[in-house]
């Protein structure tokens, strides 16, 4: 009989190493695979584990704080608790691999990557998995899963953490059509702002943004807002809508972008100075205030989310010319709010200039 058994217990103890000794990929050991009785077998008691986010989607700012809802059980309710790992994880939209934000194993905790530093668990009572983000960058938006696992069963649920923001249309100084996918993602980086998505472009066409170039999107497609149909647009028999080009070659093909910013932190406003300036004159003449030249979506944020209203033209980073109107009146531009752009004037004319001082200065 002991030669019978002798075979089971050693493929049960190899079982048991294996499972010990094979690392997460995130450099956590995971040891609880076992119920820990002292001789290292695993029960199968019936218990269900639950995780539920509780929303579909949380709000904030750019700079601010979120909280991303988790809560996990077990049916029937266990009588006693048990080691758990909670792993938060940040999930792209088309394609590509999930990043790590946080795992969790009891008291031990680690965040990765740019999170590092700005997230941790809530852990408010039994079953609390919630994550709590300070900081709040661009790039954090998206898709979020929060994933409970103990011993071979392991649940999750997704939360998406949105900004609210304002979205702008955008082309370099080289004209319309010239970027490709990478450098539409460099173009909204560089004027403080990031891809928008379908979602934000659409409720900004709802909120009345009419734009007849395609442009970027975050998920590789091509697409414009229409509020009012055109020739050029679709033509007049078209309905309104957010115009759909599809996906394309991101490599090959050249659109403009439409870029998404939200607030700041920080102040953008028009310098009152003596003289008008060339560009390079504009820049020096911000840093000497303690701040730099304004760039596009910051002077969209301020006209956004503080209301900022001049009819002043004046120098932004890129070297374009805007101004930002949220009372229109006669001899400022268009009927509507918005802001103004005068596009690329040579950079010897002289205008005034919009600065940006850091909440930090």
């Amino acid at each position: 009989m002991a030669n019978y058994l002798q075979p089971l217990l050693m493929t049960g103890l190899l079982f048991a190493w294996v499972v010990q000794a094979v690392p997460d990929h995130s450099h956590f050991f995971y040891q609880d695979f076992l119920n820990g009785n002292g001789k290292k077998t695993f029960r199968m008691n019936g218990e269900k584990l639950n995780v539920d986010t509780s929303k579909a989607s949380v709000f904030s700012l750019r700079g601010g704080n979120a909280t991303l809802p988790c809560r996990y059980w077990y049916e029937p309710e266990l009588s006693s608790a048990k080691m758990v790992r909670v792993k938060w994880s940040w999930v792209p939209t088309v394609g590509g691999q999930e990043t790590d934000v946080l795992v969790a194993v009891g008291s031990r905790n680690r965040s990765f990557g740019p999170f590092r530093g700005r997230v941790h668990l809530r852990q408010d009572g039994p079953g609390d998995a919630t994550l709590l983000m300070t900081e709040l960058q661009l790039n954090d938006m998206g898709r979020y899963r929060c994933e409970v696992t103990h011993g071979l069963e392991d649940q999750s649920s997704l939360v998406d953490l949105e900004l609210h923001g304002v979205v702008f249309p955008y082309q370099p100084p080289h004209g319309r059509y010239h970027l490709n996918f990478l450098g539409a993602q460099q173009a909204c980086e560089d004027q403080d702002s990031t891809l928008a998505t379908f979602e934000q472009l659409y409720q900004s066409w709802e909120e009345g943004l009419n734009w007849c170039n395609a442009g970027w999107l975050a998920d590789g497609t091509v697409q414009y807002p229409i509020t009012q149909p055109k020739i050029p647009c679709g033509g007049p028999g078209l309905a309104a809508g957010v115009r759909n080009y599809g996906r394309r070659n991101r490599h090959h093909h050249r659109y403009d972008v439409f870029c998404f910013s939200s607030s700041l932190r920080g102040e953008v406003y028009y310098l009152q100075h003596p003289l008008k300036l060339n560009l390079t004159e504009a820049q020096v003449a911000c840093q000497q205030e303690g701040a730099e030249i304004a760039k596009v979506g910051q002077l969209y944020a301020a006209w956004k989310f503080t209301g900022l209203d001049s009819c002043d033209a004046g120098w932004l980073a890129d070297g374009s010319l805007r101004y930002p109107i949220t009372r229109p009146r006669i001899n400022c531009g268009l009927s509507e709010p918005g802001i103004r752009s005068f596009g690329f004037p040579p950079p010897q004319h002289k205008h005034g200039v919009y600065c940006f001082k850091s909440v930090t200065e």
